[in-house]
């Protein structure tokens, strides 16, 4: 019983999702055009290519923010062409999770694009490219044999990095990870950018396509960008808008021990230390958040982690030679009837004095990367 339950959920979902494919697609003014096929996307590519213009990738699921727009602007700086894409992927979506009430925002976005290119065309601007292509693909066209929300129920192609995908965001969501390589592949193949550009936010994600363009030879550049936040710290996300005005206040709480934890660090850098151990960043940090909330608004921490910078294993001491990325998960839990969860992730990195760019080298034996078909 319960596993049909989960199967009509997940049929649900995905109704709703297609339902929604048949509203007609708002227009795009010049130099903006809108590709919703993989062929276009590509003739549009193929043009870049013949012109020797380097193509930057902005990857997203919409409902785009600030966070969002210093990516582009970024890329704009570096790059002659800019495609952003919104797709909200149903492979990183368990059955339970709120496909179904993620923000679609369509209009609203193809707004900001319009109005971020006018910005990016003007005289006084110094960047080199503008935003030329926005692809929003279906569902069916980015999953030709399906995709329902139940793993064991998935046909096709996925790809899977391991050990990293089951650490982290991946002991709560071990679906997610799955997702997200899968979908990034795709997108990867399908446009062939040069460069992407991520935010630091999603550092797990970030490190885990990493590994994956590495050990999959795919020539694309990963950029990760600084994580842009509120002015109060909360880091900003797409999901952000579900908090409602109780949950807000107590939004930041995980940054705050983020900052806490990161402060006990440089404290004992400044002392001389070579090696710390995990429980002097954590011990303030986890008091933070074991306190954290009201009689009104109840948080769960999830995780409170210091792992490595490469593969996010977990640490006991950090070397401040090589460093170390603190990161955390709160969820923060309904108020009212009618509201839902809402998880907080975020991190720090605790930059090594020896930091070297992993981008280019090869993987470790022991850490792989698998396509299941």
């Amino acid at each position: 019983m319960i596993q049909l339950l989960r199967r009509f959920a997940s049929l649900s979902a995905l109704t709703e999702i297609t339902a929604a494919m048949t509203t007609p697609l708002p227009a795009t003014k010049p130099p903006l055009t809108l590709y919703t096929s993989i062929a276009s996307i590509r003739q549009w590519r193929r043009e870049q290519a013949n012109q020797l213009n380097s193509v930057a990738m902005i990857p997203t699921m919409g409902a785009l923010h600030a966070g969002h727009i210093s990516l582009i602007r970024s890329a704009a700086r570096s790059h002659d062409s800019l495609v952003v894409s919104i797709f909200v992927n149903p492979a990183q979506f368990a059955p339970q999770e709120d496909l179904s009430r993620y923000p679609r925002t369509l209009t609203a976005d193809i707004k900001q694009l319009e109005d971020l290119n006018t910005e990016l065309s003007s005289p006084e601007s110094s960047s080199k490219g503008k935003i030329e292509a926005l692809f929003v693909p279906s569902v069916p066209e980015m999953y030709p044999s399906g995709i329902p929300l139940q793993q064991e129920l998935q046909k096709g192609a996925f790809v899977t990095v391991t050990p990293l995908s089951s650490r982290l965001e991946g002991i709560t969501r071990p679906h997610f990870f799955r997702g997200v390589a899968t979908v990034c592949m795709k997108l990867f193949n399908i446009i062939q950018p040069d460069e992407v550009y991520f935010g630091q936010k999603d550092v797990q994600q970030t490190v885990v396509l990493k590994w994956m363009i590495s050990d999959l030879h795919v020539p694309t550049k990963i950029q990760v960008e600084d994580t842009i936040r509120e002015e109060d710290g909360l880091a900003m996300s797409s999901r952000n808008v579900y908090l409602g005005q109780k949950r807000r206040g107590f939004a930041t709480c995980l940054y705050k021990a983020l900052r806490a934890a990161e402060g006990a660090y440089f404290q004992e850098v400044a002392k001389g230390a070579t090696i710390i151990p995990k429980r002097v960043l954590t011990e303030s940090a986890e008091k933070m958040l074991r306190e954290a909330g009201s009689d009104e608004v109840k948080t769960e921490t999830e995780y409170f982690s210091v792992s490595c910078p490469k593969e996010l294993e977990e640490l006991e001491q950090v070397d401040v030679n090589v460093g170390a990325v603190i990161s955390g998960a709160v969820r923060m839990l309904p108020t009212q009837e009618g509201e839902g969860s809402v998880r907080i992730i975020d991190n720090i990195i605790l930059k090594g004095k020896l930091e070297t760019d992993t981008q280019e080298e090869r993987a470790p034996q022991g850490l792989r990367t698998v396509v299941d078909v």
